[in-house]
């Protein structure tokens, strides 16, 4: 598999991680505090306290999405080009 693709498979990743982290935030949210998620936590009408737990929630949900899809697709990718998957992390990088 060629690097143009390992690339695009890395970042259909990250598109399909950013879709469930958002869902899974929202189902987070709702169960935790039994309201639905905050639209915007920028408005200064919502509390701060609640702004910023979302804020963390999200960011937590987020970065661990990111970086399961990441290593999936980097394993996944490894496997199709019969490279190690360090080696292709680090083409994927460049």
């Amino acid at each position: 598999m060629g690097t143009l693709a390992a690339k695009l498979l890395t970042a259909g990743a990250a598109v399909l991680a950013g879709i469930v982290a958002k869902k899974t935030t929202d189902t987070t949210w709702k169960f935790v505090t039994g309201s639905a998620s905050p639209e915007n936590p920028d408005d200064p009408d919502i509390d701060i306290k609640e702004a910023v737990a979302f804020a963390v929630l999200s960011g937590v949900i987020v970065g661990l999405a990111r970086m399961v899809a990441n290593r999936q697709a980097t394993r996944l990718v490894a496997k199709g080009s019969g490279r190690s998957p360090q080696r292709v992390a680090n083409a994927t990088n460049d």
